[in-house]
C-alpha cells in the first residue's frame, strides 16, 4: 500500500537570531579558553606543576568548553539555510519526513537534517511533435503545451522518483488518449465532437486529464492547449482535397439556394405586379434563363430571340 505523503511546515527559527547567539558564545568561549591558559602559564612560571592547576578543575573547564565548541557551535552552523523566493526546502531527518520551509528568507532548523530543494516557479512543458491515429483511425500529428507548477513539495520528492519527467511522460500520454478519443474533424451535418471542432472543451478535457494524472507527484496544471494539430504527411494531401471538394460543394449550394430565391421572388413579383400573363412553358423557360444567368461562373453571353417561344 503506497504511503500517502503531505506537505506541512517544518520547524524552523529566524537565522539571524541564531547566528548572533552562537558568534556571542564562541567569542564568549574563545576569550575564556585565552584567559585560562593564560592563567596557566602564568602559575607553571612561578614554579606550579601541572597536577596542582588540574586539582583546581581548571583543566576540566577548558577542555569541557573545547568540547562546547566543537561538538555544539560546529554542527549548528550546518543548521542555517536560505530560501528564495518561490523555493521550498524540503527535510528530513534520519530518513523521516520532517516538513518543508517555504517562506522566503535566512533561517536556522535541525543541523542533523537533509535539505533538497524544489523549485515552485510556473514551468512550461512543449511537448515534441506526436503521431498517433484519431478515434476514426486518421494518422494525425499533434502537440501541446502545458503550464505547471509544484504545489506539493512532498509529494513532488516523495511519491515519485523524477517530478519533471513524470510530468513530461505523463503529458504525452495524456494528449495521446485526447487524440484518439476524438476525431480530428467532423461534418458539419453530423453533431460528433472533433479535435478542431470545439478547440475550447479539447482545452478543458486536456487540462482535466493532465490534473488527475500529475496529483500523485503534487503538480498543479495552470493551463494546457494543443500547439500543434495537422494530417500526418502521408494523407495531408488526400485530405486537403477533400476539404477543398467539400468547401466548393458547399459554395455551390449556396449559390442554389440563392438562385432559386432570386427566382421565386422575381416571379411572385411578376404575379403581383400583372405585368406578364405567362404559361407555364414560359414560366419553364424563363426559370431555365435565370438560373443559367445566375449560377454560372462565367459572365453570361446575351442571346436576341427573333422569333417567338413556339417557332
Amino acid at each position: 500500500m503506497r504511503q500517502t505523503i503531505r506537505e506541512f511546515p517544518a520547524f524552523r527559527v529566524n537565522g539571524f537570531v541564531v547566528l548572533l547567539v552562537v558568534v556571542a558564545i564562541a567569542i564568549l568561549g574563545s576569550l575564556w579558553i585565552f584567559s585560562r591558559v593564560q592563567g596557566l602559564e602564568a602559575l607553571l612560571g612561578r614554579g606550579l606543576k601541572v597536577t596542582d592547576f588540574i586539582d583546581e578543575g581548571t583543566a576540566e573547564l577548558i577542555a569541557a568548553a573545547l568540547a562546547t565548541l566543537l561538538v555544539v557551535i560546529i554542527p549548528s552552523v550546518s543548521g542555517f539555510l536560505t530560501v528564495e523566493p518561490n523555493q521550498a526546502v524540503v527535510l528530513t531527518f534520519l530518513g523521516r519526513y520532517v516538513g518543508t520551509i517555504r517562506e522566503p528568507g535566512f533561517w536556522w532548523t535541525n543541523p542533523l537534517t537533509n535539505k533538497q530543494k524544489v523549485s515552485l516557479r510556473v514551468r512550461n512543458f512543449n511537448s515534441k511533435i506526436i503521431k498517433v491515429n484519431d478515434a476514426e483511425g486518421n494518422p494525425i500529428e499533434i502537440a501541446a503545451v502545458v503550464v505547471w507548477q509544484v504545489l506539493d513539495s512532498s509529494k513532488s520528492k516523495f511519491s515519485v522518483d523524477d517530478y519533471q519527467e513524470f510530468v513530461a511522460i505523463q503529458s504525452e500520454t495524456a494528449i495521446r488518449a485526447l487524440a484518439i478519443r476524438y476525431p480530428y474533424d467532423a461534418p458539419d451535418d453530423i453533431e460528433r465532437p472533433s479535435l478542431r471542432g470545439i478547440p475550447d472543451e479539447i482545452v478543458r478535457v486536456l487540462q482535466t486529464e493532465l490534473q488527475a494524472r500529475l496529483e500523485v507527484a503534487g503538480v498543479e496544471v495552470i493551463e494546457a492547449r494543443l500547439s500543434h494539430l495537422a494530417y500526418a504527411p502521408e494523407i495531408a494531401q488526400m485530405m486537403l482535397r477533400r476539404q477543398q471538394a467539400k468547401a466548393l460543394i458547399d459554395a455551390r449550394r449556396q449559390i442554389v439556394e440563392g438562385a432559386v430565391g432570386m427566382v421565386n421572388e422575381a416571379l411572385n413579383r411578376l404575379n403581383e405586379s400583372h405585368m406578364l400573363d405567362l404559361d407555364d412553358e414560359r414560366k419553364a423557360a424563363m426559370i431555365n434563363n435565370l438560373l443559367v444567368v445566375l449560377t454560372s461562373e462565367q459572365t453570361a453571353q446575351p442571346v436576341i430571340n427573333t422569333g417567338s417561344l413556339y417557332n
